[in-house]
């Protein structure tokens, strides 16, 4: 997968997906995947999988998304031609550790699953403030007093 722009955490999530499932080329469930402010989103078209036919666990970092879906024909049908995935799909994503894994929710709407991963809040950016005084030396703060006479 090629990202056009260079952004070091969507280049360490690429590396890894990379590593994890090889090229793009005949992977079964193609996907999107962007960084929106603080977060990752992962798009995937699932036309005609019904929402309780989709699944999701993530465990030690691994994100499995699986689908399942059946072709309905009749007694009579005699298929000339199926292109189409009948039967169970799934992909593994690997999850760059500076995601909030207790927080990653997905939604299923008109044939697109949506997977939000949000970033930890230890991986937040955040602004640090300078003080105008000295810091305190812990070490001499902890000795005792030396008693002269």
């Amino acid at each position: 997968m090629l990202l056009e722009r260079m952004d070091p955490f969507l280049a360490e999530f690429d590396r890894l997906t990379q590593r994890t499932l090889g090229g793009a080329h005949g992977v079964g469930l193609p996907m999107d995947v962007i960084r929106r402010d603080d977060e990752l989103i992962v798009t995937m078209d699932l036309p005609g999988v019904p929402s309780d036919g989709i699944t999701l666990d993530l465990e030690n970092r691994v994100l499995t998304i699986s689908a399942e879906r059946h072709a309905k024909y009749g007694e009579n049908d005699a298929v000339l031609v199926q292109e189409r995935f009948d039967g169970a799909l799934s992909r593994r994503i690997r999850v760059p550790d500076w995601v909030d894994s207790d927080n990653v929710t997905a939604s299923h709407v008109d044939g697109v699953l949506t997977v939000r991963l949000p970033l930890a809040d230890r991986a937040r950016p955040r602004r640090i403030a300078v003080t105008d005084t000295a810091p305190v030396d812990v070490a001499a703060a902890d000795r005792p007093e030396e008693i002269t006479a």
